[in-house]
């Protein structure tokens, strides 16, 4: 391997990709723009607590709750009120049995399970404790009438409420990537379809050396940014070394998506109908962290929401090695399998 050959493709791709005034002007700008737009977002949460209750037989004393800062919705079963907290759609759920009312005027003590986010912090745990307490005593005029049962679902990230802001750091992550993955792919069309890379592959240059300096390239640019963007907006304060990794991985992915995009591209109009297919699937898991309950489970089986989900919980909740695990590991398979596919494609568009 001829790691001088490897370099000069390297400069030459540099070269040619920000003299594409387009993509330069996307990279540079577009970077700046994601900066501000993080930091004109809100940066604290909305103090209303959403709650879902399910609850059989409503007792009249829920009626008399304040409106301002609790916002309770009615949920079907306890099934879907389970699933409506793991997504993160209630900071809590309140289960109330079907015979809350015959206990109470039989002077029992009804149990009632309390269901949290990962995320909710103590105070808020303790302020819906609390109320339904009163309540109780509200309903009964007697202290300690009710027995509760409390239950975390989902993985433990113990921390406070996410700012809008925060929140919105992993989208932009990949929308830095993502626009980088088109450069590339813009790249390799023109190259593919002018017959530049078979003149290439004609000089002592080899097809591994080709793919490793197209790799490098899109790559380092899509990393380098994706990283400096995190530095300038503290997503490096907690686990840098979890979020570099992620972001690297990132980058390599887009890259190989680059690979399978140029590969079917004829020109930039093509490049950029499959890159946009390809941008709004790769945003999709975005929207978990940025608006939870939205997306259910399925959004598991595009490989970027190993990518979101890792930089999200590793960033904003400080998340280490025993939790990200198989979410880095799943993220690298995707990244070979992907790469992997993109270079056979590619290989067989110019040979």
């Amino acid at each position: 391997m001829n790691w001088r050959i490897i370099g000069t493709l390297i400069a030459k791709d540099f070269s040619l990709f920000f003299r594409k005034k387009l993509f330069a002007a996307l990279t540079i700008f577009g970077l700046i723009i994601y900066i501000v737009l993080y930091f004109v977002m809100p940066n604290s949460v909305s103090e209303t607590l959403k709650i879902g209750l399910y609850a059989p037989v409503v007792p009249p004393v829920f009626n008399q709750l304040p409106n301002e800062g609790l916002e309770i919705d009615i949920v079907s079963s306890e099934e879907a009120l389970k699933e409506a907290v793991i997504d993160g759609k209630y900071v809590a759920g309140i289960s109330l049995p079907a015979d809350i009312m015959e206990k109470f005027n039989s002077k029992q003590k009804p149990t009632i399970n309390l269901y949290f986010t990962p995320d909710v912090p103590d105070e808020a745990k303790d302020a819906v404790v609390l109320m339904i307490q009163e309540l109780a005593y509200m309903q009964t005029g007697q202290p300690l009438s009710i027995e509760l049962s409390g239950e975390i679902l989902g993985p433990d990230t113990i921390g406070q409420p996410i700012p809008p802001r925060d929140r919105l750091r992993p989208l932009l992550a990949v929308f830095i990537l993502m626009v980088e993955m088109l450069g590339l792919a813009n790249l390799i069309a023109e190259e593919v379809e002018r017959g530049t890379i078979q003149a290439l592959l004609v000089t002592p240059m080899s097809v591994k050396e080709l793919f490793i300096a197209k790799g490098i390239t899109g790559t380092g640019i899509a990393f380098v940014q994706a990283v400096l963007f995190m530095v300038l907006v503290g997503g490096m304060n907690q686990q840098p070394l979890i979020v570099l990794i992620t972001l690297l991985l990132g980058a390599v992915l887009v890259t190989g998506i680059a690979f399978i995009i140029g590969s079917l591209s004829k020109d930039f109009m093509s490049v950029l109908g499959w890159g946009v297919l390809a941008f709004i699937l790769m945003i999709l898991p975005s929207f978990i962290v940025m608006f939870p309950g939205v997306i259910t489970g399925w959004v598991k089986v595009i490989p970027s929401y190993f990518l979101v989900d890792t930089v999200h919980r590793a960033a904003n909740f400080a998340s280490g090695w025993s939790d990200l695990w198989s979410n880095l590991l799943i993220l690298a398979g995707f990244c070979l399998a992907i790469t992997w596919i993109g270079i056979m494609v590619l290989r067989r568009k110019f040979q």
